[in-house]
């Protein structure tokens, strides 16, 4: 079974006992654009009381939201299908400009005009195909305009995630944004960082990864988000983006953010922290700036420079962020074809172990004497065990 036609039992289920039951919002404009959804959500008349009632396997999401997560058989890949199901409803005041206060279930209609974008604004009913649309979504497909459902500026007002959903929906469905929405949009930029962290550099990930990102960088600046959200950039904001747009290929979330930091000449880490993202993340963005232009004379470097770059596992998206800066590859891509692993990374003459042994005494200089071996190892000048022996006691 797949999450379709799970979800697609779970309104059956619920329309049979009586209640309205539809698909609702993402999942739908993703099924008008024939795209495949991430997930299915249902929408309800049914309290997540009623709800729970007429499901096994269940339990409450978001329970002041009135959300419920339903759990069905495993899919083909093993994984649980799971479904929300949310109670129509209406939201009171958003007094910290995220979330609103309290909800109020209500009608269809209500719960459509209390969402961010009429393209996510309709529902679906899975078990006729019949749409549901009371705030003109269709029309602003077919159109290809992002609007604001209702007062863009109150709609950004309850919840300022939703400027960056706005930047990442418009690039990602290739969506010009409406005049009144953009006005209300840009007034407000300033308040993104009222946005937790987390939440920003989410959004944020999701806009970078996707094959439209250039688009989205764009409409970033053109919002006025660069300034709040990622200020190191806005000195040489141009350059940023044509880096950006040039990258080709798969691209990760560190390699695009690489992309965009790399021309500021800025350290990534405070960049990182700033927006919480884990260390394996800032590990490979600060990996990948630091080097962003190392391999531009890579024939002339000695080896014990060049291979432990060449064997980085970060090296595919190294070399297509030289590409996007204009950087030769093909020799460091003839090196990486030609040459065994065993050759760029060989294993090392001598351990710490090795020089206690010879009765060097543990201290600072162990890791010195060890690069210097590692160096002279890599480029050639010492080959065995014997010869390491004796560079060590000269050096």
């Amino acid at each position: 079974m797949t999450e379709r036609e799970f979800a697609t039992d779970v309104v059956a289920r619920l329309q049979k006992a009586g209640f309205k039951a539809l698909f609702a919002g993402g999942c739908v404009r993703d099924e008008l654009l024939g795209l495949a959804p991430a997930d299915h959500d249902v929408a309800t008349s049914a309290t997540p009381e009623q709800v729970k009632a007429h499901f096994r396997r269940c339990h409450s999401f978001g329970a002041s939201f009135g959300v419920v997560e339903v759990l069905g058989p495993r899919d083909s890949a093993g994984e649980w299908l799971k479904v929300q199901v949310a109670t129509f409803r209406t939201d009171g005041d958003y007094t910290d400009g995220r979330r609103p206060d309290a909800v109020v279930f209500s009608s269809p209609r209500e719960d459509a005009e209390r969402r961010d974008f009429t393209i996510n604004g309709m529902f679906l009913d899975p078990l006729t195909g019949e749409v549901i649309d009371y705030v003109g979504g269709q029309a602003d497909l077919a159109a290809k305009v992002l609007r604001a459902i209702g007062d863009p500026a109150k709609r950004f007002a309850e919840d300022k995630l939703r400027l960056l959903r706005a930047v990442r929906m418009a690039a990602r469905f290739e969506l010009t944004v409406d005049p009144a929405t953009f006005a209300a949009a840009r007034a407000m930029a300033d308040e993104i960082r009222v946005v937790s962290a987390e939440r920003i550099a989410d959004e944020f990930r999701k806009m970078l990864v996707n094959r439209h990102r250039a688009r989205a960088v764009r409409l970033f600046a053109e919002f006025g988000i660069v300034t709040p959200v990622l200020p190191e950039i806005v000195e040489k904001f141009e350059e940023s983006h044509r880096v950006l747009a040039a990258l080709t290929g798969e691209v990760s979330f560190e390699l695009a953010l690489a992309a965009l930091l790399s021309p500021a000449g800025c350290d990534p880490e405070p960049v990182g922290r700033r927006l919480r993202l884990s260390n394996e993340e800032i590990a490979r963005i600060n990996w990948l700036v630091r080097n962003a232009s190392a391999l531009r004379d890579a024939s002339a470097m000695p080896k014990s420079q060049l291979y432990p770059i060449l064997a980085h596992p970060g090296i595919r998206e190294l070399l297509l962020l030289h590409r996007a800066n204009g950087i030769p590859t093909e020799f460091c891509e003839a090196i990486l074809r030609d040459t065994p692993p065993d050759v760029l990374t060989p294993p090392p003459l001598l351990t710490g172990d090795d020089l206690r042994a010879m009765g060097f005494s543990p201290g600072p200089a162990f890791k010195r004497i060890l690069d210097a071996l590692r160096d002279a190892q890599l480029d050639g000048r010492v080959q065995t065990r014997m010869e390491a022996e004796q560079f060590v006691r000269a050096v």
